[in-house]
């Protein structure tokens, strides 16, 4: 077999090395599912798409190291040819859209021909079925090129099982910030073979039936927003009841179970919208009103859970985070360079895309840790002068120090938040008091 269809040392290398500090990019990685991946068989990993890399990296966390997987990327990404070099390096292939001009979609026959070619010789690609990407907790429209790369690898093998295309939803804690959560779910595979008598008789209808059972599986492994109209209600009514959700069906407190609670969530406000207009009118006005009150109290939806925090719980965190400062403190000083450059370089660069900024603060951090973690070990082991051994350890213990420090600070936010709340309920505050009772009034309209 070619080597075009192997993965090079040095790329095997590259990816170890990317795929590691992916996982340490996140505070928690999760993965559903992964027994749904099979071996020894052409696949295409079929993920949503709302975080530009990071979502192809999502995928390459989860197969193993040294299986390929060539991915489709915006043709004008390879318009400079420096940066083509490296996409295609690391298995990257152009495809061309309306908006590249139509004098380009010819030249899409030959990147399927090459993606059909990568599947025939038992290798795997990534393909967004969305064909774009978005802010919003929302699966568009799925695209047919998938369908068409699809149909034509498995025509080789007619009826026999091989072709498989695997759904893959991934859900970000937050779409920029580093030390939150990302899930990612892995459903069951499609089995391209099963349709193949069907869609030598009528290829439109049976590629509009694949293409509902992939949207369908992508459905159920993400948050899936389904609204034109209602997605800033339907965010705030999310954040709002799931946790109401989560108590009523005795859910684990775990980000799991938080996000299947609110998937429950969404999948209730979508039937409001398509039965009751007067309901989801009435949802969106609460919804718009509290998320404008929450503004004006610099408060946070889940401290609305509680009634009040418990005063003597909230000294004895107090009394934590003081006895704690100095190890904070140790942890921000070695890592503030190479914590906040990255964040101070994708500002710099006014990116709008908020997912493409998340992709930029990774690429940095990739050099930046390293870099600033060598420069300070040279500095420690120059000026304490300390056995090697020592030395060694102060480079390792410069990220947990800096993740131990995150996590005091997220802490100290949230301690912060819960006295501010406490106060604003015993001053009896006007704004304070209809909030809560506007967090009470879309629970009992979602009715849930």
């Amino acid at each position: 077999m070619s080597d075009k269809y192997e993965i090079s040392f040095s790329l095997n290398v590259l990816k170890r090395y990317v795929v590691f500090f992916f996982k340490k990019f996140y505070g928690e990685y999760i993965v559903v599912g992964r027994e749904n991946i099979p071996t020894d068989c052409p696949i295409i990993f079929a993920p949503n798409h709302v975080n530009a890399l990071m979502d192809a990296l999502a995928v390459h966390s989860v197969v193993p190291s040294d299986l390929p997987v060539t991915f489709l990327a915006r043709s004008d990404m390879f318009n400079n040819k420096h940066i083509a070099k490296m996409l295609y390096f690391v298995k990257m292939l152009p495809a061309f859209r309306m908006r590249d001009g139509v004098e380009n979609l010819g030249r899409n026959a030959d990147i399927f021909d090459k993606c059909v070619d990568i599947l025939h010789h038992n290798k795997s690609l990534g393909i967004m079925p969305e064909g774009n990407q978005g802010e919003d907790h929302k699966l568009r429209p799925l695209v047919k090129g998938i369908f068409r790369i699809a149909f034509a690898a498995q025509e080789k093998y007619g009826t026999t099982p091989a072709v498989k295309i695997i759904p893959i939803g991934i859900d970000f804690g937050h779409l920029v910030k580093f030390g939150k959560h990302i899930i990612i779910n892995i459903g069951k595979p499609i089995e391209v073979s099963e349709y193949m008598d069907a869609y030598a008789e009528s290829p439109v209808t049976v590629t509009n039936d694949i293409r509902e059972k992939l949207r369908c599986d992508l459905n159920a492994s993400t948050l899936d927003l389904a609204t034109d109209t209602y997605n800033k209600c339907f965010e705030t009514a999310v954040e709002v009841a799931y946790a109401t959700v989560q108590k009523h069906q005795k859910l684990p407190n775990n980000t799991v179970f938080k996000f299947v609670a609110k998937q429950k969530v969404a999948s209730k406000l979508v039937e409001i919208e398509n039965t009751d207009s007067k309901k989801i009118v009435e949802l969106a006005i609460l919804c718009s009103e509290y998320k404008a009150n929450l503004k004006k109290l610099k408060l946070r939806s889940w401290l609305f859970e509680h009634t009040n925090f418990n005063r003597a719980m909230l000294l004895f965190d107090s009394l934590i985070l003081l006895c704690t400062l100095p190890i904070f403190l140790n942890g921000f000083i070695l890592n503030v360079l190479p914590f906040f450059a990255p964040v101070w370089l994708r500002k710099a660069m006014k990116v709008e895309y908020g997912g493409f900024n998340c992709s930029l603060h990774f690429t940095f951090s990739l050099f930046s840790f390293p870099i600033f973690y060598t420069l300070q070990t040279l500095l420690f082991a120059y000026f304490t002068a300390v056995s090697w051994w020592i030395v060694i350890l102060f480079y390792i213990c410069q990220y947990y120090s800096g993740k131990w420090a995150l996590n005091w600070y997220n802490e100290t936010r949230k301690w912060i938040a819960k006295f501010r709340f406490n106060g604003l309920k015993r001053s009896q505050n006007p704004v304070f008091e209809k909030t809560q009772d506007l967090h009470k009034k879309i629970i009992q309209l979602i009715n849930i």
